[in-house]
């Protein structure tokens, strides 16, 4: 029992032999696909990956002076790329090598909400538009 304790004692203080967290990231699998990034100078709001993402990662809202605002959600990503592959404009969206890191709550979005504006934002959008063409 003496010997169990002892070498009980040694491994609290040694590394663990299965993976280096939290002394060193984890390495990306092979062919990771890494965080999308997006570049707002670059954008020209067609949308077009809002539609395209199937998990519904990205949301545009429209506000009252006509501009939309790009929202994305990285916890909800499943890193497919289908944004990159349908956004026009090279070099607005693209994928980059590094991991997303660990979230904590706070840095959650609340993705309802931003959900649930963009859809009204956009019905008053379209609802302005209508008025404005009769």
């Amino acid at each position: 029992m003496k010997d169990m304790f002892i070498e009980s004692l040694k491994n609290l203080f040694k590394k663990p032999a299965t993976h280096q967290y939290p002394f060193e990231p984890s390495p990306p699998p092979p062919n990771y696909r890494g965080n999308i990034v997006y570049k707002k100078e670059l954008c020209i709001f067609c949308t077009k990956c809002e539609l395209v993402c199937p998990p519904g990662a990205i949301r545009f809202t429209y506000n009252e002076d006509g501009s939309r605002e790009f929202h994305y959600n990285p916890y909800l990503c499943i890193y497919c790329g289908e944004c990159v592959r349908a956004c026009p404009k090279a070099g607005c969206l693209i994928q980059a090598e590094e991991m997303a890191p660990p979230a904590t709550e706070e840095e959650i979005p609340n993705w309802d909400e931003i959900e649930k504006e963009a859809e009204e934002s956009k019905k008053r959008w379209l609802k302005a538009r209508k008025k404005s063409k009769t």
